[in-house]
């Protein structure tokens, strides 16, 4: 199956890679885009979507995104063999500067800054579920808002929360806002190597 394409006067011919990638879906680049740590990808055109896989695939300009798995607090999105669906459908946030895309989108981050933000904007403080601790080291990571019962937490420090949060390799899957634009609580911890955590 052969198809003829058109070149524009003084492009350069796509290669193998950018032909195949035109040939997919735009849901199917959106995947590819993902798996190569693009952020952005919900808003881009199938042309946008073919530009930066290629770019990020080495076939561009531009390198990729480092992703910043190891590094303490820098905001980039840990990936592993069991990254959820709601870890590649979340849109990635890297600073304070980042707003959602649209109220009740569904958000991701590892950025120290970030979630502490999101928590003090709440007026929650960093906690622990007792009962959960593994010798030395805290157990189940929450936050203690104002008014909730449910779980006997014990509250920790932002540093203690943090160090166990980037040991453990984890996601901060978190909303700003519902649908309706009021302020969301919503939050869920998720190692990508693991299905919860």
């Amino acid at each position: 199956m052969t198809k003829q394409r058109t070149q524009d006067k003084g492009a350069k011919a796509p290669d193998k890679s950018q032909s195949d990638l035109a040939e997919m879906t735009v849901a199917q680049l959106r995947d590819k885009a993902h798996d190569l740590h693009i952020s952005g990808v919900h808003d881009m055109r199938k042309d946008e979507l073919v530009k930066a896989v290629t770019e990020a695939m080495g076939g561009g300009q531009r390198a990729p995104r480092p992703r910043r798995e190891d590094e303490g607090g820098g905001g980039g999105v840990r990936t592993g063999k069991d990254s959820s669906d709601s870890l590649r459908y979340s849109q990635e946030v890297t600073s304070t500067d980042d707003e959602p895309e649209r109220p009740g989108r569904s958000l991701v981050t590892t950025s120290h800054e970030v979630i502490q933000r999101w928590a003090r904007e709440r007026d929650a403080e960093p906690a622990t579920v007792e009962g959960t601790e593994h010798g030395d080291h805290l157990g189940v990571l929450r936050f203690d808002f104002p008014g909730y019962g449910g779980q006997t937490l014990r509250r920790v420090s932002w540093d203690e929360w943090f160090a166990t949060f980037d040991e453990r390799g984890l996601n901060f899957i978190y909303q700003e806002e519902r649908s309706d634009g009021s302020q969301s609580n919503f939050f869920r911890l998720e190692n990508p190597d693991r299905e919860d955590a």
